[in-house]
């Protein structure tokens, strides 16, 4: 079995694949004890990205996150479950 993804490894991640201008990586895990996904240990499962990154002007958020999804795709079996995406460009 594959240890659970950090957010130290889904931020660089994001910064290799879309070189984000302004990016944070939140474990939100602890906070989903119990639910679908949760794994127990409280790390590793639910993450909340915020990205503002230029490969996302002109697309619409559905898109934005299908980035974000593609770029972190390996993660979902290692245990990834949930991913709160706030998804922006450096123009707005």
């Amino acid at each position: 079995m594959n240890p659970s993804p950090t957010a130290e490894q889904l931020q660089q991640r994001l910064q290799e694949i879309l070189n984000p201008v302004a990016l944070e990586v939140l474990d939100e895990s602890h906070q989903h004890h119990g639910h679908a996904g949760a794994n127990g240990t409280g790390f590793g499962t639910h993450f909340r990205v915020r990205i503002t990154a230029q490969a996302f002007a002109g697309k619409s958020p559905v898109a934005r996150h299908r980035l974000v999804y593609d770029a972190l795709q390996d993660f979902m079996e290692q245990g990834l479950h949930a991913l709160a995406i706030e998804a922006k460009t450096p123009q707005a």
